[in-house]
């Protein structure tokens, strides 16, 4: 009787471990492009790219484009005097193939964040940081790798933006979001 209870023992433990091990014909799901663009489409703020050309030379920017949803934006959604990650989610970044200019100061080649501070009059803060991967946006933001901070004041259209651009245009980077619009010139 021992020993029928100890071969019992054995053919459970057995048993348990060869359940507890990886099935051979599980497989990796892998997305297509098409289901990638889906389950983009689905975030309540998009993830947006644009490029283009300013003085000839190339700009691409990276951001979430959050909608104003009948929301009040400046001063409330968005604070003012404190630091925006100008966009939703990750950290806007933007992405400069050749150095450039901005509002007359100098930035070289390469990946930037890029956040805001807005003020309720006169002109913003805009910064370009090269922590640019953050995936909190401004949560981890550290003013100690700022590379670059300029003043742009900003103008107020009467027609309402509803989801939040940034484009590559004259003078160079045009933030518009709700009835702001924030050009940042760059040479």
């Amino acid at each position: 009787m021992k020993k029928l209870s100890i071969y019992w023992l054995m053919a459970l433990t057995c048993s348990f471990f060869l359940s507890c091990q990886p099935k051979s014909t599980e497989t990796t799901v892998e997305l297509t492009p098409a289901e990638i663009a889906s389950e983009e489409e689905q975030r309540p703020s998009p993830l947006e790219t644009k490029e283009g050309q300013v003085s000839g030379k190339t700009i691409s920017v990276h951001y979430g484009s959050p909608s104003v949803k009948g929301r009040t934006i400046w001063g409330d959604l968005v604070p003012y005097n404190v630091v925006w990650r100008t966009g939703a989610n990750e950290a806007t970044y933007i992405v400069l193939a050749q150095d450039v200019m901005v509002e007359g100061k100098t930035l070289a080649a390469g990946k930037y964040s890029l956040f805001t501070i807005p003020k309720e009059s006169g002109p913003w803060t805009v910064i370009f940081n090269s922590d640019w991967e953050l995936e909190h946006g401004h949560f981890q933001y550290d003013e100690k790798k700022d590379v670059l901070r300029v003043q742009v004041t900003p103008t107020w259209e009467s027609s309402i933006s509803e989801r939040l651009s940034i484009s590559v245009e004259s003078p160079g980077l045009v933030i518009r979001w709700e009835k702001l619009k924030l050009p940042i010139a760059i040479q």
